[in-house]
C-alpha cells in the first residue's frame, strides 16, 4: 500500500459559541444511492452533481417530524427539556441480552426499537417501539446499558436519550440539537456524547446530566478539506466518532477528506480539540473504523473505493499510521459496492464488513500480527442494502440491518473460519443500526 502520513490541520470551536458550518454539506439520509443524500452517490441539498445508479427504486422524500415530534403513527412525547426533574434511569433488565434497532421513520421504520435476545438461538423478540424522535439512525449505549442514546438525523440534528430499563423505550426529556446538520454516529465517553456530523462536516460533544439526558454543545471541532470525487467529496463529511479503547482519545473518521482526526475531549469543560490528522489514500472514503481487542491497531473500512486500511495505533502519543490496504470484495464482483460497517472478532481473528450492492458480509482472517487482514467470503447478508452490522460480545453471532429490505437478521459465526451462517430475521422496516447490550 502507498503510504500516507500525518500532518494536516483542522479548525476546532469547542469553547467560544461560534457556530458556523462547512459549505457543501450533503445531507445523509435513508435509502442509499437511490434516496439522493449519501452513500454510493447519496447527496444532501443544494450539493447537486450526478450520482451513479442504484439496484433499488428510490425512497419517498423524507416527512419525518422535526427532532423532539412524534412520527406519523406514534404518541406524543411528553413535554420537557432535556433538563427538566426526571429520576435518573434504574438498571438495566437483569437475566436478559438486549438488542436495540434504529431506523429511518420518514422511510417507514418505527424509530427505535427494543428486543429482547435468546440466549440460545440468538433470536430477536421485540418488545417495544418509540417514533418519538425523527430518524434516529444510530444508537449507542451508556456503560451501565439503562440510557441508550440517538442521533437525530435531519437537517437540524440533534441527539436523543432513552430509558431502556422497560420494555421499550422511553424518551428522557427533550432532544438537544449538536449545531450541525445530519449527525450519522454517536458514542458515549467521559460523562459525554460524542456525534459525527456528516451535512455539516463537524464533530460535537455535549456533557450527560443526571438524568441521563444531552445537555447544550460544549465542544465543537469542524472539519476542512475535500477529496478527488466530486460528487462526494466536495467537502468534509465527518461519518464516525469512535473513543480509543483507552477513552483518551476520539477518532474521527471523513469521508469527504479521506482523513482520520485524532481529538482530544477535556472531561472537565467538555471542549474538544485536534491532536492529529491522518491521511489516507485518497478517494477511498472512509466510514467507520474499529479497533482491534489488543488496542495496537485501527481497521478503517472504505466507502468509495471498497477496501479495509490496517493502521497501527499508538495510543500514548495518539497517533494513526496506515500500514496496508485490501480489498473487501472479491475480484470480478459485478456492479457498484459501498461498505458500511464492520466489526472485529474478540479473538482479533476476524473482522466481519458489510457490503451495500453487493448485499454481502466479507469476512477477513486476520494474521497473529492484526495487519495483514485476508479475504476469505463473502456471504449473503439475508436482505437488501446492510447499513449496519454487530458482532455479540463471545463473537458467535452477527447481527445485520438491512435496510431496503427492513428486517435484522442474525448469523451463526463458525469459530474456526469465522464465516457467518443466517439462522434468523426479524421485520424491521428502514433498519439503520443494531446494537447489543
Amino acid at each position: 500500500m502507498e503510504r500516507y502520513g500525518n500532518g494536516r490541520t483542522a479548525d476546532q470551536d469547542g469553547q467560544d459559541g461560534r457556530d458556523g458550518q462547512a459549505g457543501g454539506g450533503g445531507r445523509c439520509g435513508p435509502g442509499g444511492p437511490a434516496a439522493g443524500a449519501e452513500e454510493g452517490g447519496r447527496r444532501g441539498p443544494g450539493t447537486g452533481g450526478a450520482r451513479p445508479a442504484a439496484p433499488a427504486p428510490a425512497r419517498a422524500a423524507r416527512s419525518g417530524p422535526a427532532p423532539g415530534g412524534a412520527a406519523p403513527g406514534a404518541a406524543a412525547p411528553a413535554p420537557g427539556r432535556a433538563g427538566a426533574a426526571a429520576p435518573a434511569p434504574g438498571p438495566a433488565r437483569p437475566g436478559a441480552r438486549r438488542a436495540y434497532i434504529g431506523s429511518f421513520t420518514s422511510a417507514g421504520g418505527r424509530g427505535v426499537t427494543a428486543a429482547d435476545v435468546d440466549a440460545r438461538t440468538g433470536a430477536l423478540t421485540p418488545t417495544g417501539s418509540t417514533g418519538a424522535v425523527a430518524d434516529p439512525s444510530f444508537l449507542a449505549l451508556r456503560p451501565d446499558a439503562a440510557v441508550l442514546y440517538a442521533v437525530s438525523e435531519t437537517d437540524d440534528g440533534a441527539v436523543a436519550a432513552f430509558d431502556v430499563t422497560g420494555p421499550a423505550p422511553r424518551l428522557i426529556g427533550a432532544p438537544e440539537p449538536v449545531r450541525g446538520s445530519a449527525p450519522t454516529h454517536l458514542a458515549y465517553t467521559a460523562g459525554h456524547v460524542v456525534a459525527a456530523h456528516y451535512g455539516s462536516g463537524a464533530v460535537s460533544a455535549q456533557p450527560v446530566r443526571p438524568d441521563g439526558a444531552p445537555g447544550p454543545v460544549t465542544g465543537l471541532v469542524r472539519h476542512r478539506g475535500g477529496g478527488p470525487d466530486p460528487d462526494r467529496q466536495a467537502a468534509p463529511h465527518a461519518h464516525q466518532v469512535r473513543p480509543a479503547p483507552d477513552g483518551r482519545f476520539l477518532l474521527t473518521v471523513d469521508l469527504g477528506t479521506d482523513s482520520v482526526r485524532v481529538c482530544a475531549l477535556d472531561a472537565g469543560t467538555g471542549a474538544l480539540t485536534v491532536r492529529a490528522e491522518t491521511a489516507l489514500r485518497p478517494g477511498s472514503g472512509p466510514r467507520h473504523l474499529a479497533f482491534h481487542p489488543s488496542g495496537g491497531h485501527a481497521y478503517v473500512l472504505g466507502e468509495l473505493a471498497p477496501t479495509l486500511t490496517v493502521c497501527r495505533w499508538d495510543g500514548r502519543a495518539g497517533t494513526l499510521e496506515p500500514v496496508a490496504e485490501v480489498p473487501v470484495r472479491p475480484a470480478g464482483a459485478a456492479g457498484p459496492g459501498y461498505p458500511s460497517a464492520l466489526a472485529v472478532s474478540p479473538d482479533g481473528r476476524f473482522v466481519w464488513a458489510a457490503v451495500r450492492g453487493d448485499d454481502t458480509i466479507a469476512v477477513l482472517e486476520l494474521d497473529e500480527g492484526g495487519e495483514r487482514p485476508r479475504l476469505v467470503a463473502a456471504v449473503p447478508s439475508g436482505g437488501r442494502w446492510p447499513r449496519d452490522l454487530a458482532a455479540d460480545p463471545e463473537g458467535r453471532r452477527l447481527y445485520v440491518a438491512n435496510e431496503r429490505s427492513g428486517d435484522v437478521t442474525w448469523f451463526d459465526v463458525d469459530p474456526e473460519t469465522g464465516v457467518p451462517s443466517r439462522t434468523g430475521a426479524v421485520a424491521a422496516p428502514a433498519a439503520s443500526c443494531v446494537v447489543l447490550a
